[in-house]
């Protein structure tokens, strides 16, 4: 899964863009904080793993 795939998914969730800095996405929902890297490959699965893990996605 690429990077603005999962920032999409996050959005629909109710997760917003706080930042870009650089190719990462800082999105923020109330007090967490993820930061999605958006490059032009796919998120590697260990990370993917721990994004799903801390912010819910499925």
């Amino acid at each position: 899964m690429r990077g603005k795939e999962v920032v999409s998914k996050l959005k629909k969730m109710g997760w917003t863009v706080d930042r870009i800095h650089g190719s990462h996405y800082i999105m923020k929902k109330g007090n967490q904080i993820e930061t999605i890297p958006v490059h032009n490959t796919d998120i590697p699965i260990g990370l993917l793993q721990s994004i799903k893990k801390r912010t819910g996605l499925k």
